[in-house]
């Protein structure tokens, strides 16, 4: 790839100014463990210290206090996949614990009548696509929750799936209580482009983990699926997809960094791991060579990521916001935050994985 020695700056200007690229934090979250990660497939994949010390080096004073509990947040159970790498990195029996001890959150986890973990006690009745990410990866640490957590995946395809688009919505409302929610189906009413790239993310990273192979088989299965769905939407002139994948003519709409990018991942990663033929890798890197060309700039002498959806969620949430109600308005209406972690993260996973291939 041509512009891979851009990357490889910009991801050392970044994490030389810290783990959220030296903008504002407000603790520890979910941004940072997927910036943990991106950073620990890049070192894995080139060996290069600089990017396993400034793993140990950003995490140290950051890292939330070890017996802190971990409330009903899958967001916060994600905070687990640090843990996994740090242990990886340092032998030190304390991540292990505190890996255990947010596995443990999952024991009791408040569920959907249909069985599935809802989002968070704010979001009661609520599967939103993030949260197969974000809890599945360690659910799945123990190979007994297979079963359980192939129900999940399999009600997230029944009640999400999008026939007519070939697309996955982002949310679904078991109650139908939302005002977002359709009152017959429950579904969120838009596609999100991030949304459907932590579920690519999901179905490929829980193949490494699942062992049966009929459990292998189908998250095969769902992942060429949803791929083969998100393909035709891509963009012809950044070969990215659009924030609003089905929606690109709408006002207002535009090439999303962080969900192109996740879906780049999924496609290299799938195609390394034999879950989708070798051609999808070339579609995976034809994004994120996209990616590179039109949203990696110069600016004041320093390379900034753009194009990245600062946030998009939907109910009122703790800031008690009234403008979280799923329509095109409101994901056209969110900020497009330069450098933002969910971005720069999902590109450093992407080109680990294209770094694997190529190499």
């Amino acid at each position: 790839m041509a512009t891979g020695m851009q990357f490889d700056r910009y991801f050392r200007e970044y994490l030389e100014r810290g783990l959220s690229g030296g903008t504002p934090r407000n603790g520890w979250s979910y941004k940072d463990d997927i910036t943990v990660l991106g950073t620990y497939d890049l070192f894995c994949v080139t060996g290069d210290l600089f990017y396993r010390d400034a793993i140990l080096r950003l995490t140290k004073d950051l890292l939330p206090p070890d017996d802190e509990p971990c409330a009903h947040n899958i967001d916060q159970v994600s905070a687990a996949k640090t843990d996994l790498v740090l242990g990886r990195l340092t032998g030190d029996a304390r991540y292990e614990r505190r890996f255990a001890a947010k596995a443990a959150v999952l024991k009791d986890y408040p569920r959907t009548k249909c069985g599935s973990f809802w989002h968070k006690d704010i979001y009661p009745d609520q599967v939103w696509l993030d949260g197969l990410y974000m809890g599945m990866p360690v659910y799945l640490q123990d190979p007994a929750n297979a079963e359980d957590a192939m129900r999940q995946f399999e009600t997230v395809r029944r009640q999400l799936w999008d026939p007519e688009t070939r697309l996955y919505r982002h949310a679904w409302d078991e109650s139908r209580r939302q005002e977002w929610a359709d009152p017959e189906t429950g579904m969120s009413p838009c596609v999100w482009l991030r949304a459907e790239g932590w579920l690519l993310m999901a179905f490929v990273d829980c193949w490494q983990l699942v062992v049966q192979r009929e459990h292998k088989d189908r998250l095969a299965e769902l992942l060429r699926e949803a791929v083969d769905g998100l393909l035709p939407y891509q963009d012809a002139g950044t070969s990215m997809f659009y924030q609003l994948p089905d929606k690109a003519s709408e006002p207002g709409n535009y090439p999303e960094t962080s969900g192109s990018a996740m879906a780049a991942y999924a496609l290299m990663k799938g195609a390394r791991l034999g879950i989708l033929p070798m051609e999808y890798f070339a579609r995976g890197a034809e994004i994120l060579g996209g990616i590179a060309r039109t949203q990696l700039t110069t600016v004041g002498g320093r390379l900034v990521l753009g194009g990245i959806c600062g946030s998009a969620g939907l109910g009122a949430g703790p800031d008690n916001r009234t403008d979280r109600d799923g329509s095109v308005r409101y994901y056209l209406s969110e900020a497009i935050r330069p450098d933002n972690q969910h971005g720069t993260a999902a590109c450093m996973m992407a080109y680990s994985e294209y770094l694997y291939s190529a190499g």
